[in-house]
């Protein structure tokens, strides 16, 4: 049996973290694990967690740490045979240190994206709240303009996309990261991407991944069966 892999990815608003997981995922046969996705589930589930969750969504507050671990340790639990690769978690110290008590992390990339190309991403971004399906109208409009491919249903732009709102968002992932960037740069697993282009940052990230994972993705692949 291939040995287990377990790596994070990190990045503000619109630095492509999404499209860049889905690659890995793909290329390296690792489950791709959205801590947005297990947010919407659970609130969509009503299970205890998830109830607790909603009352910071829909105040459009961050959900504390407490509940994000509380939401997320249990799901990467019942993984404990599986490779995967953690989108969104953990956000802050807290919840790497609850992360590392729980599993070692292999490695964690970085994505640096400049301010500039945050915001031009962010200010044609939309949204499908009940999926989390995220469309550009730049690189990846809807078929039909404002509407979800798959329901129809309308799509919205968060407020907090909005360039006046970025800067402050850019300002706390940034104040949030930095000790948690620091934790795995000491273990030494820490590795950053910058530009602002997903497309040319790929090759250097889909290298190292080739060079760590020890392993076919077909391989890889057939361990992420149940």
């Amino acid at each position: 049996m291939a040995k287990l892999f377990r790596a994070a990815i990190m990045g503000p608003p619109g630095s492509g973290k999404g499209t860049i997981s889905k690659r890995i995922a793909e290329s390296f046969g690792l489950q791709y694990l959205s801590s947005g996705h297990y947010l919407r589930e659970s609130i969509a589930a009503n299970t205890e967690a998830g109830l607790l969750v909603k009352t910071y969504v829909d105040r459009s507050m961050m959900v504390p740490d407490h509940v994000m671990t509380r939401l997320m340790l249990p799901r990467l639990e019942q993984l404990h045979g599986h490779s995967w690769l953690l989108d969104g978690f953990p956000r802050t110290l807290s919840q790497a240190q609850a992360l590392n008590s729980l599993v070692q992390l292999d490695l964690v990339i970085s994505l640096n994206i400049p301010y500039e190309t945050l915001r031009e991403r962010l200010s044609d971004r939309w949204i499908h709240p009940a999926s989390g399906r995220v469309y550009n109208m730049g690189f990846n409009p809807p078929r039909k303009q404002g509407k979800d491919d798959v329901t129809g249903e309308p799509l919205i732009q968060h407020d907090d996309d909005k360039p006046e709102a970025l800067m402050s968002r850019l300002r706390h992932y940034k104040d949030m990261a930095k000790p948690v960037i620091n934790l795995y740069k000491s273990q030494g697993i820490h590795y950053s991407f910058s530009g602002t282009d997903t497309n040319r940052i790929w090759p250097y990230i889909n290298s190292l991944l080739s060079t760590k994972i020890d392993t076919q993705p077909s391989d890889a692949f057939q361990t992420q069966t149940p």
